[in-house]
């Protein structure tokens, strides 16, 4: 016969932290070594759990490796704002399923200036690509007052070092004639390579 075991009194009050520390873990750093120089992001698996976490497997497989920034989005007549765009491109030995989307509405978070999110086209399609932001872009966070697809976009960490990495990639040159869509003319002449992409210590 099995024994049934509670936690009662001081046993249970240590158990409880114990529990919620497995579950809400703290931002996590990762940085990307790219041909232009290094970019250091903070993750935040606490808010952002589903993004935050399909971002570190990417990592952890290394299937960034290799990968690039092939995008800059320039706000227009404030070319210096914007955002920059990387990942494996749909490359199939590379890219893992979509993901369930997390609006900022329930993480918290927003795309202020430096914010890491994914890249979608409607919500719970997103795989491996993702978009730093250069300026607040908070028009990209979810609005249940807005008609339509109000559930804007996934952040789930910011750039804590090497902004002006991203801000060089952003300045670069595009190609007038490639991209389609919306991006038409936003794919760089020259992308930027990511080299490396790894977790650091904590």
């Amino acid at each position: 016969m099995k024994r049934r075991v509670f936690l009662g009194g001081a046993a249970a009050a240590v158990a409880a932290p114990v529990l919620a520390q497995a579950q809400a873990p703290g931002p996590v750093r990762v940085r990307l070594d790219t041909a232009d120089g290094p970019i250091v992001l903070e993750l935040y698996p606490d808010k952002a759990p589903i993004t935050a976490g399909n971002f570190l497997r990417y990592v952890d497989e290394k299937r960034f490796d290799g990968a690039t920034f092939y995008r800059a989005s320039k706000v227009p007549n404030a070319p210096e704002f914007g955002l920059v765009q990387g990942g494996v491109q749909n490359d199939p030995a590379r890219v893992l399923k979509p993901i369930a989307h997390e609006p900022t509405t329930k993480t918290g978070l927003s795309h202020t200036n430096g914010a890491i999110s994914m890249g979608r086209t409607s919500p719970g399609t997103a795989t491996s690509d993702f978009f730093i932001c250069v300026g607040d872009m908070t028009y990209m966070d979810a609005d249940p007052k807005q008609p339509g697809d109000n559930l804007g976009f996934a952040a789930f960490g910011k750039v804590v070092e090497g902004m002006e990495m991203v801000q060089k990639i952003l300045a670069a040159p595009t190609s007038p004639t490639a991209g389609e869509g919306v991006m038409k003319g936003e794919m760089l002449a020259q992308p930027v390579k990511i080299v490396t992409a790894r977790r650091l210590p904590a």
